[in-house]
Order: C-alpha cells, then sequence, then structure tokens
C-alpha cells in the first residue's frame, strides 16, 4: 500500500512572457505509489516535471521533499536530492556501452583510474533486475528503443531515487515492451519508490496506476484514484469536452471511379521490404496497421525515398515515376511526415515560419526565394488553421509542446500542397485532443482531394479514420480490409495469423 507523501508541490505559479503555465497548482506523490499526470498538451504537465526537476524555476509556492523545502537549482541538484527523470527522448549517449550511460560522471575507481570490471558487474546486476540478460559493453546504439529506456530507468535507479518521472516511457515500445516496464516499475513501487508516470494511453493508466492528476490550461482540475473515474469521465474532464463531441469525424467519401493517384508495384528489397503493391485513389485514406518492425515504416520510407527501392515501379498520378531520393519524392508532389519528429521532423533551433517554409522553398528552388512576408502570411495562415499554439511564426519549433510540433510538421506539408501525404505515426505521444483535431485535418485534406497513407500503432484510431487498412506482418502485407466494417479483433486476428 503507498505510503506518506514524500513529495508536495503547494499553489505552484509559473509565468512565462505572455502565459501562465501553472497556476496555483497542488501535486503530491506518496511512497510507493505510481502517479499518473495526465492532460492535453500545453496542460502544464512539463512545466510542472521541470519544476520539480529544477529545469523551470517557479514564480510561488512551496516544494517538498520528506516534509523538508526545496529548490532544486537543475537536474543535477534534483538528482543529488533523490528525483530522476527519464524523458520520453531517451538523453543518453548512443556510442557509449550500455554500462558507460548507467555510470557516467561517477564511475567506481580503483587506484586512481577508472574500474571498469567493477562497472560492468553492477551494470549486469542492474540490468538483470530488469529481467534483461545483454552485453552491457555493446554500445548503447546496438539496442532497441526499449532497452535504451531501461538503462535511463537503471541509471535512475542506481543513484538511489526516492521519485522516479516517466515522460511518456512506452510511446516507442511495443506491447511485450511495455509489460516489461510495467513489471519493472512495479517492483520499484513495492520497494519505495514513487513514480510519476505520463502517458497518453488510457488503457496504461488503468493498468499500472494508483493515483491520477489531471491538469488542464495550467489548472488543477482534480486528483482521484485511478478507481473514481471511467476512461469516458477521464477524457472529458482532460479535454472539457464530451468525447463524442471530440470524435465526431466522418471517414472521407471516396467514387468508385476516382482516380489512382498513387500505385507501387512489386517495390521493394531483400533487407526491408521484399515485395509490395499499393494502389490509393484520390481523395482517399489508406490505414497502415501492423505491429512495431512489421514494415509499416520501411514501406512509407521507400515511397517517400529516404531509403531506395532495389525493385518495382511507382506511378503518381498515372505517370511512371522514379524516386531514389526526398527529393525526387518531392517533386513528385509526395511529403511525408516521419514517425520521429525530433529526428527526422522539427529543426528545434529554426522558427515555426522556417520549419514550415521548408517544403515549399524545397519545391520552388533556392534561387526563387520567397520574400519574408510571403513567408510570415503563409506561417500565419497555416499557425491559425491548424490552431498552433505559439505567440507568433519566430517561436522556436523546439520549444513548442508535442503536439504543436507536430502540427508544424503538418503545416510544411499542407503548405507545399501534395497530391499524396504520408504520415507515419503523426498521434504518437499527444493528448487525445490533438490526436482528434490531427484527424480531423487528414480528413478534411482528403475531402480537399489528397490522398493520405496513415501508420498508426492505435487500431482504434486507424478504423476511425480509414477507407481500406493494409494489414502488415514481418515486413510484409498480409491482408488488406475494408476499414468501414472491420473490427480491432479482426485485425489482431490477421497479425497473429498471417493472413486474412
Amino acid at each position: 500500500m503507498p505510503g506518506k507523501n514524500i513529495l508536495e508541490m503547494r499553489g505552484i505559479t509559473i509565468e512565462f512572457p505572455g502565459v501562465k503555465a501553472l497556476d496555483g497548482v497542488d501535486f503530491s506523490l506518496r511512497e510507493g505509489e505510481i502517479h499518473s499526470l495526465l492532460g492535453e498538451n500545453g496542460a502544464g504537465k512539463s512545466t510542472l516535471i521541470k519544476c520539480i526537476n529544477g529545469v523551470n524555476r517557479k514564480d510561488s509556492g512551496v516544494i517538498l521533499l520528506d516534509g523538508k523545502e526545496i529548490n532544486p537549482s537543475g537536474p543535477y541538484d534534483a538528482m543529488q536530492l533523490g528525483i530522476s527523470t527519464v524523458f520520453q527522448e531517451v538523453n543518453l549517449c548512443p556510442n557509449l556501452s550500455v554500462a558507460e550511460n548507467i555510470f557516467v560522471g561517477r564511475q567506481p575507481m580503483k587506484h586512481n583510474q577508472i574500474d571498469w570490471k567493477e562497472i560492468n558487474r553492477r551494470a549486469e546486476e542492474l540490468m538483470s533486475r530488469f529481467h534483461l540478460d545483454i552485453d552491457v559493453t555493446r554500445p548503447l546504439s546496438y539496442y532497441s528503443t526499449a532497452i535504451q529506456q531501461m538503462t535511463a530507468i537503471a541509471r535512475a535507479v542506481d543513484v538511489q531515487a526516492k521519485i522516479l518521472i516517466l515522460d511518456e516511457p512506452t510511446s516507442s515500445l511495443d506491447e511485450n515492451e511495455v509489460q516489461l516496464l510495467f513489471s519493472v516499475m512495479r517492483e520499484l513501487k513495492a520497494s519505495g519508490m514513487g513514480i510519476i508516470f505520463i502517458t497518453h494511453f488510457l488503457d496504461q493508466i488503468y493498468a499500472v496506476s494508483d493515483r491520477m492528476t489531471i491538469l488542464r490550461n495550467g489548472h488543477l482540475v482534480g486528483t482521484y484514484d485511478i478507481n473514481e473515474l471511467g476512461k469516458v469521465e477521464l477524457v472529458t474532464k482532460m479535454v472539457g469536452k464530451d468525447m463524442d463531441v471530440i470524435f465526431s469525424l466522418k471517414r472521407a467519401e471516396v467514387s468508385p471511379d476516382a482516380p489512382i493517384m498513387l500505385k507501387a508495384e512489386h517495390i521493394g528489397d531483400s533487407s526491408r521490404i521484399d515485395d509490395i503493391s499499393i494502389t490509393l485513389k484520390k481523395g482517399e485514406l489508406i490505414g497502415f496497421a501492423g505491429l512495431l518492425g512489421s514494415g509499416r515504416t520501411e514501406t512509407a520510407e521507400m515511397l517517400f525515398g529516404a531509403s531506395r527501392a532495389v525493385h518495382g515501379e511507382i506511378f503518381v498520378d498515372g505517370q511512371n515515376v522514379s524516386i531514389k531520393t526526398p527529393f525526387d519524392a518531392i517533386k513528385s508532389e509526395i511529403a511525408f511526415c516521419p514517425e520521429d519528429r525530433k529526428r527526422d521532423g522539427i529543426i528545434g533551433d529554426l522558427s515555426i515560419r522556417e520549419n514550415i517554409m521548408l517544403a515549399v522553398q524545397s519545391r520552388k528552388g533556392f534561387m526563387h526565394p520567397m520574400t519574408r512576408q510571403e513567408q510570415t502570411e503563409l506561417a500565419d495562415k497555416y499557425i491559425k488553421l491548424l490552431g498552433i499554439a505559439t505567440p507568433d511564426c519566430e517561436k522556436k519549433a523546439g520549444e513548442l509542446s508535442g503536439g504543436n510540433q507536430q502540427k508544424v510538421i503538418l503545416a510544411r506539408w499542407m503548405a507545399a500542397s501534395p497530391k499524396v501525404l504520408i504520415l507515419d505515426e503523426p498521434t504518437r505521444g499527444i493528448d487525445i485532443g490533438a490526436k482528434a483535431e490531427i484527424q480531423r485535418l487528414m480528413l478534411e485534406m482528403c475531402g480537399e482531394g489528397v490522398s493520405v497513407i496513415f501508420i498508426s500503432s492505435e487500431l482504434d484510431e486507424i478504423i476511425r479514420c480509414s477507407n481500406r487498412i493494409i494489414i502488415m506482418r514481418d515486413r510484409a502485407k498480409v491482408a488488406e480490409v475494408d476499414g468501414e466494417s472491420c473490427t480491432q479483433q479482426d485485425i489482431l486476428r490477421i497479425i497473429a495469423e498471417g493472413a486474412a
């Protein structure tokens, strides 16, 4: 059973220029508790977390750790106090070994030298505690995202944290990896650690949490035991609207004789996708379903030229096109929003305006630059259209919330007026309200004649939006089903059995 409060935050207020990010928020965490912190993007979750670990300074309020007031000056100071944070984007060193990542900056020494034998031994013990039997001397980059997450958690545990903050730790994990993480979280909880868990997956909240705190627009909505609120009530409190209103979406209507906008015939290579064929009509939305590693992203990258198809042909609007690079795809009016928006999508140090202009300027050619006024007018148009939360288009894109970054990437490609738009996990790691907005935008674009390929790990949104669904398994297309008549059970059965 959870014990006494180890963390108390009272009346926390933080103001940034032009916005009050937190307004008198209270929060508490008990020993041996998993406490979910919930809310839409921009609700104040990240600001509250950054206040706990010292990145953000509060303007008013008090933070108590074990009953004593604290004011951490930064993440290192917070770690010294026993507060460790594992962020959504694993911020470790991929070129260093697993063991080095766990002990970097605090390596055990022997005779004035780093004791590598002790480092590797302790790292193996830590990873075995998490039921992982791996070679800790290998570079971190050798391992999956799940093991990288576990490495970050192992580092946090080894510094004897009292409080562990997990910010969207499951967004890149498959179901088995999620269950492994949950078993580790339960073990840490049983040892008395308090865990703050941030996620947008409703099922995961109910699977592992003891309590939940909901924020909306920088205000505290309330703190509840996990059995106090059902999912519909939870969503309503997070968004401030009824769930039926949020997802009042209408699937795109496609005429039977609509022209084929994209056709891929037997494209592939031996190492990524062996052989796949796709047809996509004008104004149609096709969903790609399948487990992580099933070949969904590999297919998207091949269609966009991010990886090269060794064989097969691609036709756009009836024309046979050669797509060897992303620039070839852009010239053929194909757009691609990648899965990893931090690595492949957003350029954080550029402004929103500059990020939006990238694809448009690439189409025009850099010998024909747009004026600053033209850029600002176009950026402002899509900021308003997509509801991007920013004071102006000159704000750095890296300073936006995840949902707003995703909207900037969408704006970039909408501004380029593509014929085909490929969206790889566009709703991953964003709140339920932002998910609904992006789904609505996809369907509106279909209504304007854009053809959309939509990849998602969430089957309910694939079914909600798609005219047809292509099901992938083991890097091959195993079935194609009607989006309106299929169910989640149908798709899961096909994935399990490998055939329709």
